[in-house]
């Protein structure tokens, strides 16, 4: 069985309920139907009831009646979760009148399920940006504690088996933050780290990449990623961090043994932590596309609940895909409260 396949296993043998912002896209519900045939999760579709159940029925979508569909306009929680987001946001200056208009976004109206109890999860971005995805998230559902920022992880399943594990690497930040400081850079460290072992359920190596390994150039951009790398090992000592590391010295065995023979992670990481957005967003699609290799993500990393986001481009095998992931960050989230 696939690491893929596992996901799509582990999220059918305990239903998580995970919520559509974007119901009447026609991907997106092509892919909860999918879903909803080989029971991965239960979906919660927004939107207008009518709309969407006539794009089903115009596209043979045979399944689309299981989902529980909401629309943003009309629904029995509204004034429950207008309330929710007043009391969230009122030291902000949100009034009731705002807070009634947004609990009828379906972006804000996802995030307030969520803090409400009555989703576990959202997956959105086949129409809106990734900024129109995270305001409402970091509004309402907000950071796990202690980490200071919210990242984008790319799960890369290449055909190098001879690096990563088999070939499947984890990449980080490419989603979200452009030019993180060291103490950001760490934190993305740990939750990539974190979010290998909830995912995969493998030892995570983490590669802090750089255009120096240990000290070879002098430059301020390498004195970041090993500042960051200090701050990660204190912060995280059960993680094997390392760096920092040039991508070759990360992944191959030889290299990483020659030009830091006293590395738990050279050679042999499979979680790999980019200095910037630009080098790990042109990274993950190099290898991507000149590799032909399969990229699954980006997973949305620090949020105290499973929000992830789509790229616009996406299939509809990417969002079956995006839906696994998301039911399995929140049966993980569930484990770790008990």
């Amino acid at each position: 069985m696939t690491l893929l396949e596992t996901f799509i296993s582990r999220a059918q043998s305990s239903a998580q309920r995970i919520v559509l912002p974007e119901g009447n896209e026609l991907r997106t519900l092509k892919a909860a139907n999918r879903v909803l045939e080989e029971n991965i999760a239960e979906i919660i579709l927004t939107g207008n009831p009518a709309e969407i159940l006539r794009i089903a029925a115009d596209n043979s979508l045979t399944h689309i009646h299981r989902a529980t569909i909401v629309d943003p306009d009309n629904h029995p929680n509204h004034d429950r979760y207008v309330q929710l987001l007043f009391e969230l946001r009122k030291n902000r200056g949100v009034t009731l009148d705002e807070a009634n208009r947004l609990a009828k976004d379906p972006l804000y109206l996802a995030c307030l399920m969520i803090k409400a109890g009555d989703a576990d999860g959202e997956l959105a971005g086949a129409r809106n940006t990734t900024g129109n995805v995270l305001r409402p998230a970091l509004q309402i559902i907000r950071t796990l504690p202690g980490m200071s920022v919210v990242s984008g992880a790319m799960m890369l399943f290449t055909n190098a088996v001879q690096y990563g594990n088999q070939g499947m690497l984890m990449v980080a930040d490419v989603a979200v933050m452009p030019n993180p400081t060291p103490q950001e850079l760490a934190d993305i460290a740990i939750a990539t780290g974190n979010t290998m072992q909830q995912l995969a359920q493998v030892e995570p190596r983490i590669a802090m990449l750089s255009f120096s390994t240990k000290g070879s150039a002098t430059h301020e951009m390498v004195d970041k990623v090993a500042n960051a790398t200090a701050l990660a090992q204190s912060a995280a000592p059960h993680l094997k961090i390392d760096g920092e590391l040039q991508v070759d010295a990360a992944l191959v065995p030889d290299v990483g043994r020659f030009k830091a023979p006293n590395s738990a992670v050279a050679g042999c990481a499979n979680v790999l932590i980019f200095p910037t957005l630009e080098a790990g967003n042109i990274g993950y699609k190099l290898v991507e596309r000149l590799g032909n290799a399969t990229a699954v993500g980006p997973v949305l990393q620090g949020m105290a609940a499973p929000v992830n986001d789509l790229s616009r481009g996406c299939s509809v095998e990417d969002i079956v895909r995006m839906i696994a992931i998301t039911a399995n960050q929140a049966i993980s989230a569930k484990a770790e409260l008990c």
